[in-house]
């Protein structure tokens, strides 16, 4: 067994940048249909520094910021005239900055810039950022003693009234697709110390009797021992390789990049009434799925589940699990280009996740996820 390496100190997954064409379009869907409170915006000096308008949205301890080009030679204009709308920066609070910063250039990191330092009047916080193999997505590291403002630049709001009526706690994982993540997972274990925690690989049809039809995908999730912190990882699977939708995310992302972050709830049902009530939409689930549900959960060993059947048939929860009475339930909503109407929006969506007892990513229902993202494909591209 190799030795663990050194940890690069990380705590938690602080926030996602995602970069947008239409700031009020995704402020309307953060606020209005995930009931997100907005808490933060760019004042007017780093809006004209950065070239982009910014605004930040929390739910429990998930933090989006999302940034709008203004003008060109932003960060944000950047993405965007390469991609459509979608994850561009992830930011990890660290223990300690130079630490980090020194473990990762040693390794053979390679990092954007230097250390940067800024203070208030309550303390200091130091930042770095780096390239990764994830597409144009880079990764930021902040360590915090102490100061206050959400990040530098930015000005705290005190929302309205109190928000997050679904209770999402945090950003449990985050999904990146590639067309090929060999090199990404090698990044992970030799320059950020990550291990693999879970695989999975399927097709979707018995491809010796289907014959031209059906795809598939291999997945390998990544994860910090330290902080739990998880990638899930996924590739397109032979043969049809360009039919999977794997591959078709890459082709509408125009590159490699983050697929779905997941949103952790403490009573999905609860949860998912309540957006359906606010008219989100949700990937499909067919019938099928739910008749052989219990039957499925008996093979896994986990034997009968606290939720009633009928109910996750009627909303389309899925369920999956490993062991006597562990397991998940998770929905996925549609992506942003079907929520929006507008391929610009992108292929980026959101998971709700419940886990009860389950670490895992429920490989049963990577392929009712592939299969149903399958469909949706198919219908925007007009194939029977």
């Amino acid at each position: 067994m190799s030795p663990v390496p050194e940890s690069l100190g990380i705590i938690k997954l602080e926030a996602l940048t995602y970069y947008v064409n239409d700031l009020d379009r995704a402020r309307t869907f953060l606020v209005n249909s995930l009931d997100f409170a907005e808490t933060g915006r760019s004042t007017s000096d780093l809006t004209a520094r950065g070239k982009q308008c910014s605004a930040v949205f929390e739910a429990g301890n998930a933090v989006l910021v999302v940034c709008a080009p203004q003008g060109e030679g932003g960060r944000a204009w950047r993405f965007l005239r390469k991609h459509p709308e979608g994850i561009g920066t992830l930011t990890f609070a660290v223990q300690n900055i130079e630490h980090a910063f020194n473990l990762v250039a040693s390794r053979g990191g390679t990092i954007i810039a230097d250390i940067e330092h800024f203070s208030d009047e309550h303390g200091t916080l130091a930042m770095f950022s780096i390239a990764t193999p994830l597409g144009d997505t880079t990764f930021r590291f902040i360590e915090r003693n102490g100061y206050q403002p959400l990040f530098p630049g930015y000005e705290k709001l005190s929302p309205s009234q109190t928000r997050n009526e679904f209770n999402f706690r945090a950003i449990d994982h985050v999904t990146t697709n590639f067309q090929t993540m060999a090199p990404a997972l090698l990044w992970m274990e030799h320059v950020l110390g990550f291990q693999k925690f879970w695989d999975v690989k399927f097709h979707t049809d018995d491809v010796a009797k289907r014959g031209s039809t059906g795809s598939g995908l291999k997945s390998i999730v990544m994860w910090d021992p330290h902080s739990g912190l998880k990638f899930a990882c996924n590739e397109p699977l032979r043969p049809h390789f360009k039919n999977s939708q794997i591959n078709l995310f890459v082709e509408d992302h125009r590159g490699d990049g983050v697929q779905h972050a997941a949103l952790a709830a403490p009573n999905i049902i609860e949860a998912v009434r309540g957006l359906r009530s606010r008219g989100v939409q949700f990937m499909p689930t067919p019938g099928s799925y739910f008749d052989v549900l219990q039957e499925r959960l008996n093979t896994l060993d986990v034997g009968t589940i606290d939720e009633d059947i009928e109910t996750l048939r009627q909303l389309e929860i899925l369920v999956d699990g490993e062991g006597l009475h562990q397991y998940l339930l998770q929905i996925f909503l549609k992506e942003a280009a079907t929520v929006h109407a507008d391929l610009n929006a992108g292929p980026f969506f959101f998971e709700i996740i419940q886990r009860k007892g389950s670490r895992g990513f429920g490989a049963g229902n990577f392929r009712a996820l592939f299969e149903s993202i399958e469909r949706e494909q198919k219908l925007s591209r007009g194939i029977s």
